[in-house]
């Protein structure tokens, strides 16, 4: 009887240090976030009006139900009724439902048509999902042409490598939320995005959007936003697309007018300038440093930043044939990857600096040494 009393009394402590956390509790953080769009919001209303409908509904009927088995139980002589053979009822309990269902059902497909409606949009975007990364191309609009990849941050990698070793508290609520070339889009205006995958599926998902769309090998899907006030707004990729899927965030910063035509220019002139390097002779120092900078952004999730990979799955670089080996396979298969296993081809990825410089980086690197690859010999290759 005491060991009972004793357990009753740790539930009932349990209970209250459960509700006292819960007062204390953000209530915000329980329900779906109104995000920074009209899309978001009127999915956000939609979704308000629906949960309501539903409190209504579990009133009345829970509310039936406890009243029905209070005052009209078996003990005070109570029989139950029988309505099997009432039109009435029978009218009752279908009008009913189909009344709630179709005020449900206007508004919702209202939201659904205007969240399909890509047309007259000011630029389009096309969104590619790689393992693990996402590819931007700037379709028109001022951006157009420019074209880059978007990878988890090498500091949070490095950070999600090093595990319970690592110092969490510098990235604040940002840890594994941060890329390095974030997709930047204006403000004011209608953006539309293609959305497809180059090998599995992945979804693209930013919650203040209001809205998720799967990225399908070998399919377009179509979405858009409209943002209306400068921002950071973060989302994850939400398929599960292999053991790296976590580590797969995206990040949009929402620029205003002026500050995005600088951005672009920014990237055209990085993008000329990158062009024209291309057919210089590059020293083997710096190589090397590119090439490491490239290689925690590209490749250490998976051969690890000592190069020891992860056998079989993801063979180790340091001593690997192919490092050290003959220069043109080793091209080839960065370049082109390797069907059937998990490299991926990083032709459409690299420009022809960042490949010549990560695979001379592997070919010298945790006591490799082999030869140099220059920018002109991928160039030539392609």
């Amino acid at each position: 009887m005491v060991m009972l009393s004793r357990k009753w009394l740790k539930l009932l402590l349990g209970a209250l240090g459960f509700y006292a956390g819960a007062a204390s509790a953000d209530y915000s953080l329980l329900n779906m976030t109104q995000g920074v769009t009209e899309t978001s919001r009127a999915v956000y209303d939609l979704h308000m009006i629906i949960f309501w409908v539903c409190v209504v509904i579990g009133i009345v009927v829970f509310g039936a139900m406890i009243y029905s088995i209070i005052n009209h139980r078996k003990s005070k002589g109570f029989k139950a009724a029988q309505f099997h053979e009432s039109t009435t009822m029978e009218i009752v309990w279908t009008v009913i439902p189909i009344v709630i269902l179709v005020s449900m059902a206007i508004p919702a497909t209202k939201v659904l048509l205007a969240m399909e409606d890509t047309s007259d949009a000011d630029m389009t975007i096309k969104v590619t999902g790689i393992q693990w990364k996402w590819k931007y191309d700037y379709i028109d609009g001022e951006a157009e042409g420019v074209s880059f990849v978007s990878s988890l941050h090498p500091d949070h990698n490095e950070a999600r490598l090093l595990g319970v070793d690592a110092d969490l508290e510098r990235f604040e609520d940002t840890y594994l939320l941060e890329v390095d070339n974030p997709l930047v889009v204006p403000t004011g205006q209608k953006i539309r995005f293609l959305l497809t995958a180059a090998d599995v599926i992945h979804a693209w998902w930013v919650p203040e959007l209001g809205w998720k769309k799967d990225a399908i090998p070998g399919f377009i899907n179509e979405g858009w936003t409209y943002i209306e006030e400068p921002g950071v707004y973060r989302g994850q990729c939400a398929e599960l697309c292999g053991k790296d899927h976590g580590f797969m965030p995206i990040v949009v910063v929402a620029k205003s007018p002026s500050d995005y035509k600088a951005w672009v220019a920014e990237q055209k002139g990085a993008a000329a300038l990158a062009d024209a390097s291309a057919g210089r002779e590059w020293t083997k120092d710096e190589l090397m440093v590119k090439g490491e900078a490239v290689y925690k952004t590209n490749c250490a999730a998976c051969h690890l930043p000592n190069g020891a990979g992860v056998p079989p799955a993801f063979p180790a670089l340091a001593g690997s044939p192919i490092a050290i080996g003959d220069a043109a396979a080793h091209i080839d298969m960065v370049m082109n990857g390797k069907s059937g296993t998990a490299m991926a081809a990083y032709k459409g990825i690299l420009n022809d600096v960042d490949m010549a410089a990560v695979i001379t980086y592997e070919r010298n690197a945790w006591g490799n040494s082999a030869s140099v690859v220059q920018p002109a010999e991928i160039k030539a290759k392609r």
